[in-house]
């Protein structure tokens, strides 16, 4: 497994990032595996070289950052690892219970150690934007949860551009910590995010570490066009179908199955391979509920593809409405 910085920045992070959301005891999502069943699924990946795992508080409720800190634990040192977590989501009743507000975020870091049982966190991450909270006091509150020894750097999630570029300036312009991650939706079938949020964390030495890099296995096969869902996932996750209903995603999804085909393997591996060519992407983080979910990824980060197969790839793509920001 190859290593490489994050960014601009010194850390160093595995080339495949492994996301907790499907982990963690008592969940209410019908895929997510109790710890005892993620145990060898957690462990396999440790042995693969995979060193980044991230999580957020809102999945399962805490579930799956309680699940991290306890899987994790059990593997590595916490020198040894990268973990990140997320902020923003509603974890409770109140009116205060969510958002980017000082006031949650100052709440949130300490709730998110509790659960993961650890003293700081490598990266922590704004899940969404947040339109009711000034940029300026969510870059603060974030800048004094890194002075206060309580993570290492801070990171974004899928906004636009322009806001994005909205808080590197307000971080600039008081001295405040810059953010130096952009977790974005990002895969084959959804490529929006090269028009300006890539080209934009390209030029700022940001990393880019994708979520859904197999479009919630959409490009792994997991559906068909006439509407046949093959996993649990699939039938019973209402996101997905928000997110992937426009009848040219299928074109993109045979080509894949087309490519695969020629190389041999399954057509994961030729998805994730395809991101881990393209410029600016650091680690795609993906999600495994299968031994062999996760081999296709390790799988992945070893596969070369020619030009002639990229262009392949992206010659189906058709432009979509943007995704994924709510």
């Amino acid at each position: 497994m190859k290593h490489v910085n994050l960014g601009a920045t010194g850390l160093r992070v595995s080339r495949i990032c492994l996301g907790m959301m499907s982990y963690g005891n008592d969940s209410d999502r019908p895929w997510v595996l109790n710890e005892e069943l993620a145990e060898p699924i957690v462990r396999a990946a440790a042995d693969g070289g995979i060193t980044f795992y991230d999580t957020a508080d809102v999945y399962s409720g805490g579930a799956s950052e309680v699940a991290t800190g306890r899987l994790l634990g059990k593997l590595f040192s916490r020198d040894q690892v990268v973990v990140a977590t997320k902020v923003h989501g509603s974890m409770g009743p109140g009116e205060n219970d969510r958002g980017l507000s000082r006031k949650h975020i100052l709440a949130g870091i300490d709730a998110s150690l509790s659960r993961l049982n650890m003293d700081y966190v490598d990266l922590y991450q704004i899940h969404r934007w947040d339109g009711h909270t000034p940029i300026e006091e969510t870059m603060q509150a974030l800048h004094d949860v890194v002075r206060a020894g309580k993570a290492r750097y801070i990171g974004a999630s899928s906004m636009h551009a322009w806001q994005f570029a909205k808080a590197q300036h307000a971080a600039d312009a008081h001295g405040w910590t810059r953010f130096v991650s952009m977790q974005n939706h990002y895969n084959l079938i959804y490529r929006e995010e090269e028009r300006e949020m890539i080209p934009q964390c390209v030029d700022q030495g940001v990393g880019v570490i994708p979520w859904s890099p197999l479009a919630r296995g959409v490009l792994a096969g997991n559906r068909t066009k006439e509407g046949e869902r093959h996993t649990v996932r699939a039938s019973t996750d209402a996101f997905s179908d928000a997110l992937y209903a426009q009848p040219s995603d299928f074109d993109v999804v045979d080509r894949v199955a087309e490519v695969a085909a020629e190389r041999g393997v399954p057509s994961a591996q030729i998805a994730l391979a395809w991101l881990l060519h393209r410029p600016g992407v650091t680690a795609p983080i993906i999600g495994a509920t299968k031994p062999d979910h996760l081999q296709d990824a390790l799988a992945a980060e070893q596969l070369d593809l020619s030009d002639a197969e990229m262009a392949r790839l992206e010659e189906p793509y058709l432009p979509h409405p943007v995704l994924g920001h709510l």
